[in-house]
């Protein structure tokens, strides 16, 4: 009896095996589309209204299957041709003050948010110097 149990249980796993590589034969490829420059640049500024930076525009052609390197002009060059571009260093960290900023005004007697937001504070006014951005 046990040798029975065991031959089933390897023809079992022989069947496990079979299943794992015909899964992955079918995954789909990712195959790279031919767009030309002008639909390029109208996907990315499509992308920049939906409030993302150069980064997250990058990102997402790429899962698009479509590889901004292919092209003439940056991302980031595009988006300041059309006036759109904000800097990615200084919008992730106003963003970070802003949630930081939330928890704080929630929760008054947390003193290392109140670090944290003056930390943050400061790093987005000197951010705002070095790239020359009108400070507010």
């Amino acid at each position: 009896m046990p040798k029975e149990k065991e031959t089933k249980a390897k023809e079992e796993s022989k069947e496990v095996e079979k299943d794992k590589k015909d899964s992955k034969e079918k995954a789909p490829v990712k195959e790279k589309k031919k767009i030309s420059q002008a639909d390029f640049e109208k996907k990315v500024l499509e992308l920049a209204k939906k409030d993302m930076t150069s980064e997250k525009i990058g990102e997402e052609l790429r899962k698009q299957g479509i590889h901004p390197k292919n092209f003439n002009k940056k991302i980031s060059k595009i988006l300041k041709e059309k006036g759109k571009y904000i800097n990615p260093d200084l919008k992730n960290v106003e963003t970070k003050l802003e949630k930081v900023s939330k928890h704080f005004e929630n929760n008054k007697q947390d003193k290392r948010a109140m670090r944290e937001r003056d930390r943050l504070f400061s790093q987005v006014r000197k951010l705002k110097k070095y790239f020359k951005v009108a400070i507010k």
